[in-house]
């Protein structure tokens, strides 16, 4: 916690905020107001109105598998002054890979809200490939803040663009999923209970297993894709599956979830991985002031697996990463 800031968190938040200063951002995030709400979850509700209103609208989303559409919105479109960085991986056999780029997200959640955008010329749809995720692995790790987290909404799970990308962002906030044990599945895989919403889990305790875990995941995420399920993942600092341990890793959590086509009327806030995680940027003072750790639950609860299903889905995803 005490980490002086990494040379990628200089460059990545002195660029935001010059961006910020040339007025790059649909608004001006300042503070956030924060509450804990009271319950055993310990959810973290964030009041962000202008995020609500102001945000590009979401492209329409009518399946699991909607190809690139190049006259849609996406990120062959951003202003060049919109990048922030170039991560490229140093070293290795053959030619240097494609490299990571790091962008302002213009609606952000949180200072330093970023996209992290693999290949965008190849102009792939919003589907987890390995090479990306193990790109958004190694930029967590480039980070020294302990709150610095990626992760990936999928179609049908929140995501807006159908373009491929993920999300970094710095949250001031711990989170029981960074610590909590988690039942064993199979060597490779854990069932994580904390939070609002249980998650497989994967664990790369140092660099060498960033890509096998990331090959992992993304077989994991075809396989949900194959029955017709959404997906959200999540990389967070955190301990071993067994729990807490002075050797901390990456912990990759992936939820599966029912798939979410367009906005579902009367519900008070959409349902992505922030929120699966047990973060709730809420877009109206009454919500944010009155919500209950219960009505927050229930909202996100109608969009998950019952426990049968979500068990025997485990047990297939158990048996399918170890053959």
């Amino acid at each position: 916690p005490d980490s002086a800031p990494s040379r990628f968190d200089r460059a990545l938040l002195a660029g935001w905020n010059d961006r910020v200063e040339r007025g790059l951002f649909r608004y001006r995030l300042g503070p956030l107001p924060t509450r804990v709400l009271p319950g055993p979850v310990r959810l973290v509700a964030q009041l962000n109105e202008q995020r609500s209103a102001e945000r590009r609208p979401p492209q329409p989303v009518r399946s699991l598998r909607d190809p690139f559409d190049a006259g849609a919105f996406n990120f062959t479109r951003l202003r060049p002054a919109e990048l922030l960085l170039r991560l490229r991986r140093a070293g290795g056999p053959g030619p240097p890979p494609d490299p990571l780029l790091v962008a302002i997200n213009a609606s952000p959640l949180e200072r330093g809200h970023v996209l992290l955008l693999p290949e965008p010329a190849r102009r792939l749809p919003q589907a987890l490939t390995a090479s990306a995720l193990r790109g958004a692995l190694e930029a967590a790790l480039l980070s020294a803040h302990p709150g610095f987290r990626v992760g990936f909404n999928g179609l049908g799970g929140g995501a807006s663009v159908n373009h491929l990308h993920l999300h970094g962002l710095y949250l001031g906030h711990s989170l029981p999923l960074e610590a909590a044990p988690a039942e064993w599945l199979g060597p490779r895989l854990g069932l994580l209970r904390a939070g609002p919403a249980p998650a497989f889990l994967f664990f790369a305790a140092d660099p060498a297993s960033l890509e096998p875990v990331s090959r992992a995941v993304c077989r994991a995420a075809e396989h949900l894709n194959g029955a017709g399920l959404a997906c959200n993942v999540l990389a967070t600092r955190g301990d071993p599956p067994a729990g807490p341990c002075s050797r901390r890793g990456l912990r990759v959590l992936l939820w599966a979830r029912l798939p979410r086509f367009g906005p579902k009327a009367g519900e008070p806030f959409a349902v992505a991985l922030c929120e699966l995680a047990g973060l709730l940027p809420l877009p109206a003072a009454p919500l944010y002031q009155h919500i209950t750790e219960a009505q927050a639950l229930s909202v996100i609860r109608q969009n998950l697996l019952p426990e049968p299903e979500l068990l025997r889905l485990g047990g297939e995803l158990a048996r399918l990463l170890e053959s």
